[in-house]
């Protein structure tokens, strides 16, 4: 396969970087994906160190508290995270849209407002040839098929991040927007949902990871594909070791 497989500190509050990376290396992935606070995790140069003596390098680096007000705390919060993505030598910079507005769908100039921001930071991160990349999520901005094609007709330089459970949950088979959106695809989530939480892939049934698999190889996709982790109450190792074990399964 083309693609690296790595796997999310989602649900890592306050990480030991030195053992939970040695566990994903331990577990088999080849690099994680940064949703720590700068706060915690320190300097880039401390990350990128830890990262490369365990051999975990940093695939993606997440930004934080989007809104579409364009306030300027928002902007420069993001943009540091952009920066601190370029020093870690990330592959992109990842958002997803603000919260979704209370009672109604959003408005043709909410969506019009997120794709202007998303190409904001996308130009932001062109100094450092640094691909930024808006993740599809329910109960955001764009929380239906429609809207989130919508949004790519609107948004003319962020890249996109498809996670395949999302792309389920709006009805939209995962492996046909693969295919759908491939000239504009640069990171991919899996994650599997079943009674009302996200559990370890292959548990939940929400759709098929192999055809998801076949799609990106079909496309000749060469990047990223992370796994988020489950809320079930497994620890962060078990978690691990299950999600690589069903990806080896698949063949991968």
């Amino acid at each position: 396969m083309a693609f690296k497989l790595a796997y999310s500190s989602l649900r890592w509050q306050t990480p030991d970087l030195e053992q939970v990376l040695g566990l994903l290396k331990e577990t088999g992935w080849d690099g994680w994906e940064i949703r720590q606070s700068l706060d915690w995790l320190g300097s880039a140069k401390r990350v990128k160190s830890i990262s490369d003596r365990i051999g975990v390098p940093v695939a993606v680096v997440c930004g934080t508290g989007l809104t579409i007000d364009g306030n300027h705390e928002m902007k420069e919060r993001n943009k540091r995270r952009i920066d601190f993505a370029a020093d870690v030598e990330a592959d992109t910079f990842m958002f997803m849209g603000a919260a979704r507005p209370y009672g109604r769908p959003s408005t043709e100039d909410e969506i019009k407002t997120l794709a202007d921001l998303s190409d904001e930071l996308a130009v932001y991160a062109s100094q450092y040839n640094l691909d930024v990349c808006y993740h599809i999520h329910t109960t955001t901005t764009v929380d239906s098929r429609e809207e989130w094609e919508r949004l790519m007709r609107l948004m003319q330089k962020a890249q996109l991040c498809i996670d395949v459970s999302h792309s389920a949950f709006w009805g939209y088979d995962p492996a046909q927007s693969i295919h759908d959106f491939k000239d504009r695809l640069v990171y991919v989530h899996l994650q599997d949902y079943k009674a009302y939480r996200f559990v370890e892939l292959g548990e939940g049934g929400l759709l098929d990871f192999s055809a998801s698999m076949k799609a990106l190889e079909e496309i000749g996709y060469d990047r990223w594909v992370t796994v988020c982790p489950s809320q079930s109450d497994r620890s962060d190792e078990e978690k691990m070791r299950l999600d690589r074990s069903y990806l080896r399964h698949l063949g991968y």
